[in-house]
């Protein structure tokens, strides 16, 4: 009878062990994984389960903000141009992403299966409403204009991907290149010797004040020609606004689209116009074809497209490799 006894007290001590061994197996993944929440640009709380591993981004600036953070194992979808060299500063990241969207229609979207779509504010958000209605959790983030909108969206996405001290590592990160750039510009290139750059885009009202390249101007320690002119962004720079503004520096695009642009046409309408001979930056050698990649940049590699304007202005002193990334992924 005792011996009975003493082994059912074994078997329910045995089970009781066993119901402990799995309460904690659960509290750590939870711990590791668990639930929380974010609020995006509009107010709208999203409520996630655990951190996202099926992430879709809508624009190239947000790819590479990802990017910074998590492993691509994380993403199954990235901007269609994040493999083209011309466009891209992580080509080979982008290479291990399955799918490559540009403007995917709902049901495009909806056949990738995501846990997380981040969408910029300045595309068409139709979509959004009918993701969340089908329990796709979608964040809205901002449309970048300037170097605190960047700031903004990495930690807006750092919290969405339950990765919020990695962003915060990423900004420091990125202010530290930044503040280091500064320091050998005021070194090197006195105040009177600063140059007046002008950027020639395919995007023609992009350029002037309160945009991403005029923050990045003003890290490299050059004159932004179209907001010393009174251009603001959406405003169509003309060549003979470009007359005016006379550059010693002129940037052109390097952007390509896979080879679908014709590129070279579009420099010539300025380079090869008898009306422009006489403007500094042409008659004196000062034409240059910076990296796309960098100077459009709306996400922490930001710093190295204010690197790239000035190694444009100033040389070699400030020369940039291919493929820069900022990233404390793990």
């Amino acid at each position: 009878m005792k011996i009975a006894l003493n082994i059912k007290f074994i078997l329910l001590l045995l089970i009781a062990l066993m119901s402990l061994v799995m309460s904690g197996c659960g509290n750590d993944s939870a711990s590791k994984g668990g639930e929380y929440e974010v609020t995006d640009i509009h107010g709208t709380v999203i409520h996630f389960k655990e951190k996202p591993s099926r992430i879709v981004t809508m624009t190239i600036g947000t790819d590479n903000i990802v990017l910074g953070l998590v492993k691509p194992e994380r993403m199954i979808a990235c901007n269609t141009n994040l493999d083209d060299p011309a466009s891209s500063n992580v080509v080979e990241l982008a290479k291990q992403i399955p799918n490559k969207v540009r403007h995917p229609k709902l049901e495009e979207i909806i056949a990738l299966q995501p846990d997380l779509v981040i969408a910029a504010d300045w595309g068409n958000l139709d979509y959004v409403q009918s993701l969340r209605d089908m329990g796709i959790n979608v964040v809205v983030v901002k449309g970048s204009k300037n170097l605190g909108d960047i700031k903004d969206n990495i930690r807006l996405i750092a919290a969405a991907l339950g990765e919020g001290e990695k962003g915060e590592r990423l900004i420091t990160l990125m202010e530290e290149r930044l503040n280091t750039l500064k320091a050998k510009i005021d070194a090197q290139v006195p105040a009177d010797q600063r140059k007046r750059v002008a950027l020639i885009s395919v995007v023609q009202n992009y350029g002037g004040r309160d945009c991403i390249y005029d923050d990045e101007c003003k890290w490299a320690g050059v004159i932004n020609g179209l907001s010393e002119a009174g251009l603001k962004r959406g405003v169509k720079l003309t060549k003979e606004m470009l007359l005016k503004i006379d550059p010693d520096i002129i940037l052109l695009p390097s952007y390509s689209a896979h080879g679908s642009f014709d590129n070279q046409a579009f420099k010539d309408q300025y380079t090869k116009d008898p009306s422009l001979q006489q403007i500094k930056a042409i008659k004196n050698g000062g034409i240059r074809e910076p990296r796309d990649a960098y100077i459009y940049s709306s996400s922490q590699d930001f710093c190295f497209g204010a690197q790239e304007i000035a190694y444009s202005a100033y040389g070699d002193a400030f020369k940039l490799d291919d493929q820069q990334h900022l990233s404390v992924a793990e």
